[in-house]
């Protein structure tokens, strides 16, 4: 159910959101939008594995020490995994999505890091409790 909110919210982000932002454009109807969503989804998660995979290799040689600055590094870095997610899925579909810059994809990433927020499972988590 996460999973087809979280679509429906990038979706609607990519149709309504992002033409708003100086330098991406949107060309296509919410279908569209829907499968760009879908692909972004993806390459968010191919993204994240690969940087998990880049993280662990340190970790593990490094009996553990390299989490000293990885760690922080992951917390104030984690905004730019969506970010390159975009620029991936702006370049697997150009002639519906069209991303300028880093710094316009940043920007865009940060709604894009939103939608995730809401839709996490901690978030999810948190509300069934207060409501209990």
């Amino acid at each position: 159910m996460r999973l087809i909110f979280r679509l429906f919210l990038a979706a609607l982000a990519f149709r309504t959101i992002f033409p708003m932002i100086h330098g991406i454009s949107f060309h296509g109807s919410f279908l569209i939008a829907l499968s760009i969503s879908l692909i972004f989804v993806v390459m968010l998660w191919a993204v994240e594995t690969f940087i998990l995979g880049l993280a662990a290799l340190p970790t593990d040689f490094g009996c553990g020490v390299a989490l000293v600055w990885l760690i922080p590094l992951w917390i104030l870095g984690f905004w730019l995994l969506p970010v390159l997610a975009l620029i991936l899925t702006a370049d697997v579909m150009p002639q519906n999505l069209a991303v300028s810059d880093f710094q316009t994809a940043a920007r865009a990433g940060l709604v894009l890091l939103f939608v995730g927020l809401v839709t996490s499972k901690f978030f999810w988590n948190d509300r069934r409790r207060l409501a209990q």
